[in-house]
């Protein structure tokens, strides 16, 4: 199995990023994922899904499922311990609603 930092590197960056805002069918924010140790490599990971396929769907869901490798067996075993994990498995295999996104780019100064 791949891991999670190799499969990161095949993703496209996201040095300009600054965060992706999860959005509801309706629009409302919901989460915001910052740029940031921490959380940057879940911010990458939805950076792809949402490039690759326009929102977040089952089909995207499972996809990110698989790109987190061995933190979404972590995410299985403890829910709640990786939250951008539990948010992709309600939507992959418990039918929660799909989400859309907003991508925020750096201010350049």
């Amino acid at each position: 199995m791949t891991s999670f930092q190799d499969l990161l590197q095949t993703l496209p960056a996201t040095d300009g990023i600054e965060a992706i805002v999860l959005l509801s069918a309706e629009g409302e924010a919901l989460h915001r994922l910052e740029n940031r140790p921490g959380s940057a490599g879940s911010l990458r990971v939805y950076h792809a899904l949402v490039k690759r396929h326009g929102h977040i769907d089952r089909k995207a869901a499972r996809e990110g499922l698989a790109l987190f490798a061995e933190h979404t067996a972590a995410a299985r075993e403890q829910p709640g311990s990786h939250p951008n994990i539990d948010r992709l498995l309600a939507i992959a295999e418990h039918d929660a609603p799909g989400l859309r996104a907003r991508v925020v780019l750096k201010q350049e100064n």
